[in-house]
């Protein structure tokens, strides 16, 4: 069976390519979204040869932006279980995004075709889902339209978040075993797992949660219908999916986290429990004020320790045998979260690449492995040989019994397939609500170091490589030594750089015993990298400048 040019080429003239380049990256294709169409068409075809790849089974593919505004949009495949487009596969995404003319087109199909040995006989099945974003409809649209140049059959689900989709997706391959492949499959899932944990015990004051002004908001309206409220109680605060401007705007998971300060549409008081979601759902973090006012943030870092801590002890309560809990993180969680997990909680911590990707693929090494970015994407994984243990473990008294109860329902409970800001929540609350923790309690199990994010234009991003898990650089030749020098510096000082996936520019992250020297740390770096390393634009006044020695200069 060979393609149907004369089909590909008509489809494709629908969908002419602009004078973009365009990279498939961690977070798929993600720009403004008026110049996603053609890319949109090329996702679509290859979608279906990643179909026929898999015999046959269904891909997913999101469109969506996640935490950015309104006017960008973006779009990323899902694998038959649910997690992410394999590796492997990103470049000839980017291959196929770049063809210009029908000719570069076909070639490129044709090149993945031929090196992945694809068998065109396949059937080939896509599910697609989208946020709220003005641009999603027109580009699942073009996204279709790959779908049946090369075809294949699309399944439009419509408004829905991503993990969702991811859900979905895993369902439909796997028969029902995961799930429900409905919408409402995935609230009843939830919300029994939820009910079975905390039924009779005494539940938390009201949770008030940002919907960012995204598809969160009317899908966590949705959720709560399916929870009595005598066991939780939730209020939706910006919620407005009618007005496209609003998209995390001045709200969200992102914003929350990056200025460490409350969104807009909260009056917020001591006492109130509150959690910020990202645009597409897929994120959540915690904060609320403590007594004396201040302001004080919940991250991805913070729900790791509070899941690996709990289902730690529900193991070992239980008397499961042989089940080894870890913890993935990346170079950016903090250091006393580190430190908590490996002395206080004596979890075995692992460390990975930046990108969910690879803390997904480590938490598969465990038997249950817990996995967040500091940004509040994350979720928990449990093996086929865990799920099955948690099952046939007998306990013999009433706390064995009641551990492993809890154990079965949090594998329900927890989307496995990706972070998921809702399932995340409900989890969090399970365990507060199990625990009886306030947020105070829950915080004050370790103090983060104070740290410094900031970010240094430059004139060629690639001249920066990162090595172990990003958290040195072997190029440029000698600005690791010099970042080394610096660090030694300051009590608890860690920094490293990496660079941007998506832009010209490189991120340097800081930490050190106070504020005030995070801060410095990373705008000594910052000056570094500016003035020996390419910094392109205008220099900010903060970078501090460093002579050949390494000390600073006025």
């Amino acid at each position: 069976m060979s393609l149907n040019n004369d089909k590909i080429d008509e489809l494709f003239k629908k969908h002419p390519k602009l004078d973009v380049t365009y990279t498939y990256g961690t977070a798929g294709f993600r720009t403004k979204g008026e110049v996603l169409d053609s890319v949109m068409f090329s996702v679509g075809l290859l979608a279906v040869l990643r179909s026929q790849k898999h015999s046959g089974k269904v891909i997913g593919a999101m469109v969506t932006a996640s935490h950015n505004p309104a006017e960008d949009n973006g779009v990323k495949l899902v694998e038959p279980m649910g997690e992410m487009l394999a590796q492997s596969w990103e470049s000839y995404a980017t291959e196929l995004a770049n063809a210009g003319t029908t000719e570069e087109l076909l070639k490129a199909l044709n090149n993945v075709i031929a090196k992945e040995s694809i068998d065109l006989s396949q059937p080939a099945k896509v599910v697609v889902g989208r946020d709220t974003r003005p641009s999603g409809e027109g580009l699942v649209a073009a996204l279709s339209d790959g779908v049946k140049a090369l075809g294949g059959t699309i399944t439009d689900y419509g408004l829905m978040t991503t993990p969702q989709l991811h859900y979905i997706t895993r369902c439909l391959n796997t028969q029902g075993a995961y799930g429900e492949p409905t919408e409402e499959g995935y609230y009843k899932k939830l919300a029994e797992a939820f009910k079975r944990i905390v039924t009779g015990k005494v539940k938390q004051s009201t949770l008030y949660i940002d919907g960012a002004n995204g598809i969160g908001a009317p899908t966590l309206q949705k959720l709560a219908k399916f929870i009595p409220e005598e066991i939780l109680s939730v209020k939706v605060v910006n919620d407005d999916t009618a007005t496209a401007s609003k998209l995390n705007l001045k709200s969200g998971a992102d914003f929350v986290k990056v200025g460490q300060k409350k969104p807009d549409g909260f009056d917020l008081q001591p006492g109130m429990r509150c959690a910020s979601l990202d645009g597409d759902a897929d994120r959540i973090v915690f904060w609320y004020l403590n007594k004396e006012g201040t302001f004080k943030l919940l991250d991805g870092d913070k729900i790791a320790t509070l899941a690996a801590g709990f289902i730690m002890g529900l193991v070992k309560a239980a008397k499961v045998p042989n089940i080894q809990v870890g913890l993935v993180q990346t170079a950016y969680a903090n250091g006393s979260a580190t430190a908590y997990v490996k002395d206080t909680l004596q979890v075995p911590v692992v460390f990975t690449a930046t990108g969910v990707k690879h803390l997904h693929h480590a938490a598969e090494e465990f038997d249950v492995g817990v996995y967040f970015e500091a940004n509040g994407h994350g979720t928990v994984l449990f093996s086929p040989g865990a799920i099955k243990a948690f099952h046939s473990t007998q306990g013999t008294t009433d706390e064995e019994k009641k551990a492993l109860e809890t154990l079965r329902a949090l594998t329900d409970l927890i989307n496995q397939t990706v972070g998921d800001a809702l399932s995340d929540m409900l989890m969090v609350e399970a365990i507060l609500v199990s625990q009886q923790r306030s947020y105070a309690d829950w915080d004050s199990a370790y103090s983060d170091l104070p740290s410094r994010l900031e970010k240094v234009k430059v004139s060629n991003r690639l001249e920066f490589v990162a090595i172990k898990a990003d958290t040195e650089l072997s190029k440029p030749d000698g600005l690791q030594q010099k970042i080394n020098q610096q660090m030694s510096k300051f009590k608890n000082g860690r920094s490293f750089v990496r660079p941007s996936g998506t832009e010209d520019v490189v991120r340097v992250y800081a930490e050190a015993d106070t504020q005030a020297n995070a801060d410095l740390l990373a705008h000594i770096v910052c000056g570094i990298i500016f003035d020996y390393h390419g910094g392109v634009g205008e220099r900010p006044r903060a970078f501090q400048k460093v002579d050949k020695e390494g000390n600073t200069t006025a």
